[in-house]
């Protein structure tokens, strides 16, 4: 089992900034895909970023260039470094893990962490 907890969430003004970390436990995560995804009030929850072992990351349209998804296999965590951020990135941000092969699919993953609120405000 790999259990996950992030931090990292607040509240922040648009075109600030803020880090989010996963950490996990339980097994090493570095041969595992990792996700990151949202989930905004009364919309589903949706694909942010991925980050395989290999390094191949991949990025939803709406935060390419602003979002960065990068992993520390020592410290068995994963981040997500947010620029320019706007409201409507205000959500609930989930990280999850699977050691199946990179996807946006949500149902590809079978570890989940319990999230961290991120606000934007105009």
């Amino acid at each position: 089992q790999v259990q996950l907890v992030e931090s990292g969430g607040g509240l922040v003004q648009a075109e600030g900034s803020l880090s989010l970390s996963c950490a996990a436990s339980g097994r090493t995560i570095s041969s595992y895909a990792m996700g990151w995804f949202r989930q905004a009030p009364g919309k589903e929850r949706e694909f942010v970023a991925l980050i395989y072992y290999s390094g191949y990351t991949l990025y939803a349209d709406s935060v390419k260039g602003r979002f960065t998804i990068s992993r520390d296999n020592a410290k068995n965590t994963v981040y997500l470094q947010m620029n320019g951020l706007k409201p409507e990135d205000t959500a609930i941000y989930y990280c999850a893990a699977d050691q199946g092969r990179p996807t946006r699919k949500e149902y590809e993953y079978a570890y989940w962490g319990q999230g961290t609120q991120v606000t934007v405000s105009s």
